[in-house]
C-alpha cells in the first residue's frame, strides 16, 4: 500500500503549513503576519513569520484545500496535550456531503489518553513531546479538504504540515476512512461496536482502541470479530482474545514486570497508564493494529466490527466488564462516504482531568 520508493514518481510535490496556506509553487515563506511575527519583527518576511495558527473556541480552521487528482502523503501536526481530546480532525473527499474521517485528534494519532507515549509504527509515529506523525496513503481524484474543529472553551494554538502529491492515482485507488466510537461504560452484556453497516468495496486497515478498566483483574479475554459482505448470524474472523489480536499473548503481563508496552510497525501497545493512588485509580491503555501486510478484505461491505470486553470470575468463568472503551477505525472504500455513527462531541471525548486544572489556551 506504501509507495515503493525505487519508483520514479510521474507526480509534483507540495505541502501546506501556515507559511503556505494553499501549497502553491512558490508560495512558502512569503507571510507578513502570523503567530511569529512578533518573533520574526528584526529579521522580516522568510523567517518564521506564520509557524502555526489559533483555532479559536467552537471554531473550525480549514487546514488544507487541495484540488486533485493526487494523495496526501505526510500528515505532521502538533498542539498542547490539553487539547488532544478536544480537536476533531476531519476529512472529506472529492466534495462529498460528509467527512470519511472524523476522529479526535489524538486518537488518529494513538494517543488517546491526553499523555504522551511513543508509538513506532509503519504509518503513525507520535515523538516527543506530542509531534503527531501519519502516513496513511490518502488518495483522491477531485479534492480534499482537512479541517480541524476545537470543541473547547479555550483558544488551541496548532503547527502542521500537510504534504501531498499531485498527479493521476489510478482506478482503484480507494478511500482512506476512519470512524470513532466511545462506550463509557459499556453497557451490561453488550459488545463494543467499531464498524456497523459499511456497504462497498475495500479492506478493513487497522484499529486503534484506547481502553480504561474499570474493575480489577484482566480485562482483555473478549474477542474481536468481523462480520464481511454477506455475514448475518456468525462472522466470517473471530479472534481469541484482545491481547492475541493486538500481538500480544499472556495478557501481555512478563514476570517481573506487570504490563510492558511495545510498540512495533504493525501493532502495539504503547501506553500503559498505571494507577498513582491519587486520581489515577484505574489502569488505562493504548493499543494500535495494522492490517497493512494482512488486510482483510471486502466485496459488498462490513456489516459489523465488535469486540468484546471479558474478565474472569470464580469458577474460571467469563466476567463481562464495563469498561471504557473508544476505539478508532480505519478502512479503505471505493467511495468517499460510509456510514459513520454521531460526531465526536466534547463530552463524549472527554478524558476526566483528575487534578481538577482546565485545558490551557496554549
Amino acid at each position: 500500500m506504501l509507495h515503493d520508493i525505487a519508483t520514479i514518481r510521474r507526480t509534483e510535490t507540495r505541502s501546506i503549513s501556515p507559511e503556505n496556506p494553499d501549497g502553491a509553487r512558490g508560495g512558502g515563506g512569503r507571510a507578513t503576519d502570523g503567530t511569529g511575527a512578533e518573533s520574526a519583527r528584526d529579521l522580516g518576511p522568510g523567517w518564521k513569520v506564520s509557524p502555526s495558527v489559533d483555532v479559536a473556541p467552537g471554531a473550525t480552521y480549514d487546514l488544507a484545500g487541495i484540488t486533485g487528482p493526487g494523495r496526501i502523503t505526510h500528515l505532521w501536526i502538533t498542539t498542547h496535550t490539553d487539547h488532544w481530546r478536544t480537536l476533531v480532525l476531519r476529512a472529506t473527499w472529492d466534495d462529498a456531503d460528509e467527512p470519511a474521517i472524523e476522529v479526535p485528534y489524538g486518537d488518529f494519532f494513538c494517543s488517546g489518553w491526553g499523555r504522551f507515549a511513543q508509538v513506532s509504527s509503519q504509518v503513525v509515529a507520535a515523538n516527543p513531546n506530542g509531534g503527531f506523525n501519519s502516513y496513511w496513503p490518502m488518495p483522491f481524484r477531485r479534492n480534499a479538504h482537512l479541517t480541524l474543529e476545537n470543541t473547547s472553551t479555550v483558544p488551541a494554538r496548532v503547527y502542521f504540515q500537510v504534504t501531498y502529491e499531485l498527479g493521476d492515482v489510478g482506478d482503484d485507488a480507494a478511500y482512506l476512512h476512519a470512524q470513532w466510537r466511545r462506550s463509557n461504560p459499556l453497557p451490561d452484556g453488550e459488545t463494543h461496536v467499531l464498524l456497523e453497516g459499511v456497504e462497498g468495496r475495500g479492506h478493513y486497515a487497522g484499529t486503534y482502541l484506547a481502553w480504561g478498566a474499570n474493575a480489577p483483574g484482566w480485562w482483555g479475554e473478549g474477542e474481536i470479530k468481523f462480520w464481511i459482505d454477506d455475514d448475518t448470524d456468525h462472522p466470517t474472523i473471530c479472534g481469541t482474545g484482545t491481547e492475541d489480536y493486538f500481538g500480544g499473548a499472556w495478557n501481555f503481563d512478563v514476570p517481573g514486570q506487570g504490563y510492558t508496552a511495545f510498540s512495533t510497525p504493525y501493532l502495539g501497545m504503547p501506553q500503559v497508564i498505571r494507577p498513582d493512588g491519587l486520581y489515577d485509580s484505574q489502569q488505562r491503555f493504548g493499543m494500535y493494529r495494522w492490517h497493512l501486510a494482512d488486510p482483510i478484505t471486502f466485496r459488498t461491505g462490513l456489516p459489523r466490527v465488535d469486540i468484546q470486553a471479558l474478565g474472569w470470575r470464580s469458577g474460571g468463568r467469563y466476567l463481562p466488564l464495563h469498561d471504557d472503551i473508544a476505539s478508532t477505525a480505519f478502512f479503505y472504500l471505493d467511495r468517499p462516504t460510509a456510514a459513520r455513527p454521531p460526531a465526536p462531541t466534547h463530552d463524549a471525548m472527554e478524558v476526566h482531568l483528575g487534578s481538577g486544572a482546565a485545558p490551557r489556551a496554549s
